[in-house]
């Protein structure tokens, strides 16, 4: 049973499927799972600024962009934040 549900799951957050399914944004939660950490390092990660995709405020929401989930997912190198580049290039 275990391994049905880890298929389901692989699948699901595949870039096919985000591809096919997803608008221009994503939740947290759903990246995180695609990219195979939990959603709580994934909200983590995100108050750091180290997500590795590019992430948009939008109001009291965060949504992760899914052209760059989907090239970190192909590429497998973090596409950082550009607010987070930026801050670390001005100190």
């Amino acid at each position: 049973m275990r391994k049905e549900t880890a298929e389901l799951t692989e699948s699901q957050y595949s870039a096919a499927r985000i591809r096919a399914t997803w608008g221009g944004t994503g939740s947290v939660t759903d990246a995180s799972k695609a990219l195979g950490f939990s959603r709580a390092t994934g909200y983590a990660l995100v108050r750091r600024g180290e997500f590795p995709c590019r992430v948009l405020k939008v109001g009291r929401s965060t949504r992760v962009v899914t052209a760059s989930l989907l090239r970190v997912l192909d590429s497998g190198e973090p596409e950082y934040n550009a607010a987070h580049a930026e801050r670390h290039a001005t100190s």
